[in-house]
């Protein structure tokens, strides 16, 4: 995205940004709600294997799905870095390689999810195991990705922080959009650290914890989508940029 397409049409690629924004918090409420939440049996190891073995397809849609997530995440990067720079370049750009970790951690951690499929095979060398080693191993590589994507989560909350900073001061986007963006980021900073440091309390504390967090993205979602940017401030705030050689 060129700073003349920026410039020429801001309004637009906020709205086009709030479209991939919408299309990311739907496939993450499907993958979780829909298909984790419900293939998942907590404790079960043998009932989870059953599930996503008569699931397949289902499951590597949801697979597929994440990544393209990605895909989308990437590139609303793209426009949000774009839209806020006029505020900030150097936390504009902060923001940037932080959400770049986080979105490379989510992709690395995704894998997970298609390895839990190996141990759950036809293949010859499988029959070196017993069918419950097996699905231990299936049951440790879920394991794994809910970890590596709360880890994914600390770096994403940073990202939620700054960008909220960003909205509050920009003046062409409401002040109380920064705000909820700020609190999603603590959430999901709170969220993390207590799965790493007292899984128990964190257990407590999940799913209440993540609603600040959903409040706040759908905002932010909504109001790329529906009302864009007010596009005289953000000129003004361009300008001002240029004139000062930000």
């Amino acid at each position: 995205m060129t700073d003349h397409t920026v410039n020429s049409s801001p309004k637009l690629c906020a709205r086009i940004g709030g479209a991939l924004y919408l299309i990311i918090i739907v496939i993450g409420l499907f993958g979780e709600a829909f298909v984790r939440d419900r293939l998942i049996v907590s404790g079960d190891a043998a009932a989870t294997a059953a599930n996503i073995m008569s699931h397949e397809s289902l499951w590597r849609f949801h697979i597929a799905a994440e990544l393209f997530l990605l895909i989308c995440a990437v590139a609303l990067l793209l426009i949000l870095y774009a839209l806020l720079r006029p505020v900030s370049r150097d936390l504009a750009l902060l923001a940037v390689f932080i959400n770049l970790v986080s979105i490379g951690i989510e992709a690395a951690t995704t894998m997970y999810l298609l390895q839990a499929l190996f141990p759950l095979g036809n293949a010859g060398y499988l029959k070196a195991f017993t069918r419950e080693q097996l699905y231990a191993m299936a049951s440790l590589s879920l394991k794994s990705h809910g970890y590596g994507f709360s880890v994914s989560l600390l770096f994403f909350g940073c990202f939620c922080l700054i960008v909220g900073y960003l909205i509050f001061r920009s003046g062409y986007l409401p002040k109380t959009i920064g705000v909820l963006m700020q609190i999603a980021g603590l959430s999901y900073l709170t969220n993390s650290f207590a799965l790493i440091l007292s899984p128990a309390f964190a257990n407590r504390l999940f799913p209440a914890i993540l609603l600040p967090a959903f409040v706040g993205e759908a905002s932010l979602c909504l109001w790329l989508l529906v009302k864009g940017v007010n596009v005289p401030k953000w000129q003004e705030q361009v300008s001002v940029g240029r004139f000062s050689g930000a």
